[in-house]
């Protein structure tokens, strides 16, 4: 009985699609080679920095922006984010065709249903953040600001759509290293309960040298990733998470106008909310990801994940 309730994790397709190649990589190679592929794209923001550098000069070590509208800034935001993470897609599909020899679509990415599985990730991830921020509302620890008129509401429309492209491109880079390629080589080589736990926490640890971040930022990133996991599981593909993973960062920082994750989205936001209840319960200066508002949705979404009916065209892949 607990193995067929189990099964979605057990018998997921990202397991078998890992097995299509040649070889798996060895389990003690993955962690350092997900670190590696991580590390080494992020280098690829630098001609970029530089590029922002040259043009509106350096003010506290980093350029100066200030006074740029929304549209600029988003364009720069964008740029940033998808030269930081293009790099894990491109070292990730030469790993698979050279050493693994398997197509890179076996990280999660068949054609079939993958529209409806991305439209209902950016759904959900938005109801999941959107509900912590509700969270908040109802208890009285979020107000409405007045923001910068230029990067506020109708004026930052334009960098607030630009800058989604880069979230686009950055949630699914995380995702394709660590629910996509990560976690079923792991599973595969060893168990699929020690994939999801250890690559949960290797996926908390990234955002480890991240500005004011607590105890629980770092507890909630590890749930995160295990609520990333098991909804990458429940589905059998890598479509629906790499959605709401970018859904969620754009809605806290472009649309509610949070930190994400303790760093200053650019771009703009539409609206501009402020904590004013205990950094516990809103996270403070990490934005609502180091609060108990986003622990109880993520584990809201958990249980959830675990009653979801499995529909048969989601079958174990032969």
């Amino acid at each position: 009985m607990i193995d067929t309730m189990f099964n979605w994790i057990t018998e997921s397709p990202l397991f078998h699609l890992a097995r299509r190649g040649t070889r798996l990589t060895h389990w003690l190679a993955v962690l350092p080679l997900g670190l590696a592929f991580i590390f080494v794209s992020s280098f690829g923001a630098i001609p970029v920095v530089l590029a922002m550098l040259v043009v509106y000069g350096v003010e506290n070590g980093m350029p100066s922006m200030q006074g740029e509208p929304a549209l600029v800034s988003g364009f720069w935001m964008a740029l940033q984010l998808i030269s930081s993470f293009a790099g894990i897609f491109l070292f990730l599909w030469l790993w698979l065709k050279f050493y693994e020899k398997r197509p890179f679509h076996t990280l999660g990415f068949e054609k079939n249903g993958a529209l409806l599985q991305y439209g209902r990730g950016l759904l959900l991830g938005a109801l999941l953040f959107g509900g912590a921020v509700g969270l908040m509302a109802l208890f009285g620890f979020v107000e409405l600001a007045q923001g910068d008129p230029a990067q506020t509401g109708l004026a930052a429309l334009g960098g607030v759509l630009l800058v989604a492209l880069g979230w686009v491109v950055q949630g699914a880079g995380e995702e394709v290293v660590t629910r996509g390629w990560m976690l079923p080589v792991l599973g595969a080589r060893t168990r699929p309960w020690i994939g999801i736990v250890v690559v949960s926490l290797f996926f908390s640890l990234l955002h480890g040298l991240n500005p004011n971040l607590s105890a629980l930022a770092m507890v909630n990133l590890a749930l995160f990733g295990l609520f990333a996991a098991f909804y990458a599981l429940r589905e059998g593909s890598l479509w629906g998470i790499c959605a709401l993973h970018s859904v969620w960062n754009w809605i806290q920082g472009n649309v509610f106008g949070f930190e994400v994750s303790g760093t200053n989205a650019g771009g703009g936001t539409l609206f501009k909310f402020v904590e004013t209840g205990p950094d516990w319960f809103t996270g403070g200066a990490f934005g609502p990801e180091g609060g108990l508002a986003v622990s109880l949705m993520l584990l809201l979404g958990i249980l959830v994940l675990f009653a979801w009916p499995r529909p048969e065209s989601q079958a174990p892949v032969s």
